[in-house]
C-alpha cells in the first residue's frame, strides 16, 4: 500500500517458472507476501545455501524489498537467514536477477527445501537516501550503549 494514499502500489514481477504461483499475501492482514522455492535444494548441516525464489522484482522508487524468513521456517526446517534479513535494491531487477534467499542450516543433518515450498516473505519498505551534513561537533552526549539502563 502507498502509505500516503492507502492504495496498492503496482510492482513489475517476472516468474522464472510460470507453473509456480506469484508471491501472495496469505490473509488480508498479512504484511509480508510469501516466496516459494523454484527447485528442490538441499543445504548441508552447518552450511550456507541459497534457495531460488522464482521471481525477478522491479522494486519501485522510494522502496526497498526486505526479505525475511517465515516465522515457522526456523522451527520447521532448521533454517535462518545468516544476516537476519535480506535487502533487495531498486536496481537489482535485470533478466538474471532472480531473488535468492540466503539460508543457514543450523541442524546437524541436511535440510531439503522442496520445489513450491513457502520459505521466506517479502515486505516493501519505504526508504530515503540521505545527503550528509558533516559537522565538527554533535552536541551533548547522551551516554554509551545501554546507558539508559534498559
Amino acid at each position: 500500500m502507498n502509505i500516503t494514499t492507502n492504495t496498492p502500489i503496482t510492482v513489475a514481477i517476472k516468474r522464472i517458472d510460470t507453473t509456480l504461483p506469484l508471491p501472495g499475501h496469505a490473509t488480508g492482514g498479512s504484511v509480508g507476501f510469501d516466496l516459494v522455492c523454484r527447485e528442490t535444494v538441499t543445504i548441508e548441516p552447518r552450511e550456507l545455501g541459497r534457495v531460488p525464489g522464482n521471481v525477478i522484482v522491479q522494486t519501485p522508487p522510494g522502496y526497498m524489498l526486505m526479505l525475511t524468513m517465515r516465522s515457522s521456517t526456523a522451527k520447521r526446517k532448521g533454517l535462518l537467514m545468516p544476516n537476519g534479513v535480506g535487502i533487495i535494491d531498486q536496481d537489482y531487477s535485470g533478466e538474471g536477477d532472480e531473488i535468492l534467499i540466503s539460508v543457514y542450516n543450523f541442524r546437524d543433518e541436511p535440510v531439503t527445501v522442496e520445489r513450491g515450498e513457502r520459505i521466506a516473505q517479502g515486505i516493501f519498505v519505504p526508504i530515503a537516501q540521505v545527503a550528509w551534513n558533516e559537522v565538527d561537533e554533535m552536541g551533548q552526549t547522551r551516554g554509551g550503549f545501554g546507558s539508559t539502563g534498559h
